[in-house]
């Protein structure tokens, strides 16, 4: 068995063993929402939506079966629009887009970062806010604290994603003032990040503070996050759904997530994942910036 395939079982296991088994309630369908479905699928009766692997605890990817707090979200928005929402994985960030803009996949549930950039060809349906820090070996013993520490360090960024972006330009900026620059390490998947951290091979995982805070606690005693608390780079961080630009899907799961947000099931759901501090008011289109 391959190490991140190990990775994946292992974390789905865990997480199933430490996340109580909650009853999330079950929704009635809303006449009102399914009417505003693309009448395409209506008519299937389903709807695709693309991951690009494990994301814990919103996505962890065991094979062919996806659960975490997005797993939880979906199923809710399917009872909600009386659909099916069935689910496919695929290698990295910039497949998973380009899947949505081929037409391959109706959207991802996410959460995907909402930036400016990305907003050139696709609407986010936002609903959690985000922080990135760096997951370092327990006692950093490479001191990295922020940014700024980390020229001449071994970074590992997801592939394709906002981290790696901004750990390049700083790498650049590592360079202009005389210091060495960052070897940024990009890999496809966040489980392959942290086993090149806890194998000695990356100094840290330059990464989103939630699945971060998941990783560090599943570590027994080996990692530990680093850089909370700063900006790191980044702006106020919202991440969510992701359509086709334009898509009348966007506007319907703009409403979804307002309906599960009045009801109470968005906060039951990030409470079982331990995602509170990530919660926000009110989901929103676009909102990065």
């Amino acid at each position: 068995m391959r190490k991140t395939s190990f990775i994946f079982a292992f974390f789905a296991t865990v997480m199933m063993q430490t996340a109580f088994a909650q009853d999330i309630q079950k929704q009635t369908v809303n006449k009102e929402l399914r009417a505003q479905l693309p009448e395409a699928i209506r008519s299937a009766g389903k709807m695709t939506a693309v991951n690009n692997g494990s994301f814990p605890p919103y996505e962890i990817v065991t094979g062919t079966e996806l659960s975490g707090a997005t797993k939880d979200i979906s199923d809710a928005i399917g009872q909600l629009l009386g659909v099916e929402i069935d689910h496919a994985s695929v290698a990295g960030l910039p497949a998973l887009l380009s899947g949505i803009n081929s037409g391959r996949y109706q959207f991802a549930m996410g959460p995907v970062g909402d930036y400016p950039d990305r907003q050139k060809a696709n609407d986010f349906v936002d609903w959690v806010r985000e922080y990135v820090v760096f997951a370092v070996d327990k006692g950093n013993p490479q001191g990295i604290t922020s940014l700024d520490t980390a020229c001449g360090k071994r970074i590992a960024v997801m592939s394709g994603g906002s981290a790696e972006k901004v750990i390049k330009e700083h790498s650049q900026k590592c360079v202009d003032s005389g210091k060495p620059a960052v070897e940024v390490q990009s890999f496809t998947d966040q489980p392959s990040s942290i086993l090149a951290v806890r194998s000695k091979r990356s100094d840290a995982f330059f990464s989103s503070q939630a699945p971060l805070t998941y990783f560090v606690a599943q570590a027994n005693g080996q990692l530990e996050l680093s850089g909370v608390g700063q900006a790191n780079g980044f702006k106020d961080i919202y991440q969510g759904a992701v359509v086709q630009k334009g898509s009348p899907l966007g506007g319907v799961l703009l409403n979804a997530f307002k309906v599960l947000m009045d009801n109470g099931t968005y906060a039951a759901i990030m409470k079982k994942w331990g995602l509170e501090n990530n919660m926000i008011k009110a989901p929103g289109i676009s909102q990065g910036q």
